[in-house]
C-alpha cells in the first residue's frame, strides 16, 4: 500500500491551502455564525426574526449556535462559487459523468485544508456522501444525469440515513413502498448535511416494505422534502431534519434494487467515505487549533516567561500533538484502503474515526483550557475551531460507535 503523496498531490494541497489562505479569511466564517445566530435568535412572540438584534451587533457571550440557513448564500455563496471555478466539486465524479475521475486522496486532501479553514459550503457532503452514492449504487445512465450537475456546480448533494437524532447505528426505520408508479418513502431523517434553501439531491435511505430485509437509496430533491433546521453547535454548517412522510420517488431516481444484498454491500462503503471526510475534516481544524494553542502559550507571559516554558504546558502540547498524528496517520491509511479496494478498509475507516474522535475531544479541551478565561469567549477564534472539531465528531459515528465496529470486525463481540 503506498502510503506517499504524489508531486500533484502536494501540488493539489499548495493551490488549495494558498486559494483559502486568501478566499476564506476568519471574519468570513464569523460572518456566516453571526448570520446564522442573528437569524436564528428566537422572540418572545415566538418568531425568530421579531426580537432579533441587528446583523452587526455580536452574539451573546458563550452562544452555542443555532439552526442553520441555506450554506449558499452571502460570503459563502461567492466562496463556494470559487470553488465550482476550481473545479473541485469535479474532482472524485468519474471522467465519463464530466468530472476528474479523482479518488478519495485527492478529496481528502481538500477536505483537510477545508477543515483547517472551518470553511462553510457543501464540499464535504457532496465529495464524501451524494457522489460515492451514485456512483456505488447507480446504473450508468444515473451516474451521467445525477453527477454531471455536481461536477458543474449547479447541483450539490448529501445522504440521508440517521433515523435517530443522537445516534448513527440501530438499523433503518424508514420505509418505502412500492407503488405503481415508483416508491413512496415514510420517516424522518436527522442530521442531514444542507441547508433548507441548498440546491441539493439527497440520497434517502428507507428499508423497503416489500422484499426481504434490506434497505434502498432513493434520490430526492432537497426542495421536495419537508425540512427543519436543526439546532447545531457549529452554525457554520448547516444541518437539517428531513420528512420524508408520502414523497413519491419514480422508478429512475432509484439507485440499485431495494433490498439487494448488493445494495446494503454499496451503502456500507458509502457510510464508510462520510465517516472518513469527517475524520479528514477534524484533522485539519485540530492542526490549526493545535497551531494556535502553541502560539499562544509562546506570547502569553506568567511571572515574566512565556507559559509555554512551563513543563506542565509543554507535555501537554507534545499529548496534542501524538494525537493529531495518531488521527492523521489512521486518516491516511484508511484512505489509501479504500482507494486501493483493500478488504480491512471498513476496520481502517472505524479506527480512523474513533482517533479523529478521540483527538478533537483532548485538543478541544486543552486548547481552550490554554487559553484560559478567554477561550470561551465570543471575541476569541478558538472557539469557532471547537465547534466545528465537537461537532464532526460526532457525525457519522462517535468513537464510541467505531469501537464497537471495530470489536465486531475483529470478533471481540457476540
Amino acid at each position: 500500500m503506498d502510503l506517499e503523496f504524489t508531486s500533484e498531490q502536494e501540488e493539489l494541497r499548495s493551490s488549495v491551502r494558498a486559494f483559502l489562505a486568501a478566499e476564506c479569511p476568519i471574519d468570513l466564517v464569523r460572518q456566516v455564525v453571526e448570520d446564522t445566530i442573528v437569524g436564528a435568535a428566537p422572540s418572545e412572540s415566538g418568531s425568530p426574526a421579531a426580537a432579533a438584534p441587528a446583523a452587526s451587533a455580536a452574539p451573546p457571550v458563550g452562544a452555542l449556535g443555532g439552526g442553520c440557513a441555506s450554506s449558499l448564500t452571502g460570503r459563502a455563496g461567492e466562496l463556494w462559487q470559487a470553488m465550482v471555478a476550481l473545479d473541485w466539486p469535479a474532482l472524485n465524479v468519474p471522467e465519463e459523468c464530466g468530472g476528474m475521475g479523482l479518488g478519495m486522496a485527492e478529496v481528502a486532501l481538500v477536505v483537510e485544508e477545508l477543515g483547517a479553514v472551518v470553511a462553510p459550503g457543501p464540499f464535504l457532503a457532496t465529495a464524501t456522501q451524494f457522489v460515492p452514492a451514485v456512483v456505488a449504487a447507480g446504473t450508468a445512465d444515473q451516474r451521467r444525469r445525477l453527477l454531471a450537475p455536481i461536477a458543474s456546480g449547479e447541483r450539490t448533494g448529501a445522504l440521508a440515513v440517521a433515523d435517530h437524532p443522537g445516534r448513527w447505528s440501530g438499523g433503518v426505520s424508514a420505509t418505502a413502498e412500492r407503488t405503481s408508479a415508483g416508491w413512496v418513502l415514510r420517516g424522518v431523517k436527522h442530521m442531514v448535511c444542507a441547508g433548507p434553501q441548498d440546491p441539493s439531491d439527497v440520497v434517502v435511505v428507507a428499508r423497503p416494505t416489500t422484499s426481504e430485509p434490506g434497505i434502498g437509496m432513493f434520490v430526492v430533491p432537497l426542495h421536495r422534502l419537508d425540512v427543519h433546521s436543526e439546532r447545531v453547535l457549529d452554525p457554520s454548517r448547516p444541518l437539517s431534519r428531513v420528512v420524508v412522510d408520502g414523497v413519491e420517488v419514480p422508478d429512475g431516481d432509484v439507485l440499485g434494487d431495494p433490498g439487494a444484498p448488493t445494495l446494503a454491500a454499496a451503502l456500507d462503503r458509502v457510510m464508510a467515505e462520510a465517516a472518513l471526510g469527517f475524520a479528514v475534516e477534524i484533522v485539519g481544524t485540530c492542526r490549526s487549533l493545535l497551531d494556535m494553542t502553541i502560539e499562544h502559550a509562546k506570547n502569553r507571559r506568567q511571572f515574566g516567561v512565556p507559559i509555554g516554558s512551563f513543563q506542565a504546558v509543554k507535555h501537554k502540547m507534545a499529548d496534542l500533538y501524538v494525537a493529531l498524528e495518531r488521527a492523521r496517520s489512521l486518516a491516511y491509511y484508511a484512505i489509501a484502503a479504500i482507494d486501493e479496494h483493500d478488504p480491512q478498509a471498513p476496520l481502517a475507516v472505524a479506527m480512523a474515526k474513533a482517533a479523529a474522535d478521540d483527538c478533537q475531544r483532548v485538543v478541544c479541551r486543552e486548547s481552550i483550557q490554554t487559553f484560559g478565561g478567554i477561550g470561551f469567549t465570543w471575541e476569541a477564534d478558538v472557539h469557532l475551531f471547537a465547534k466545528r472539531a465537537m461537532s464532526a465528531g460526532a457525525l457519522f459515528g462517535s468513537a464510541r460507535e467505531h469501537r464497537l465496529t471495530i470489536a465486531r470486525l475483529l470478533g471481540a463481540c457476540a
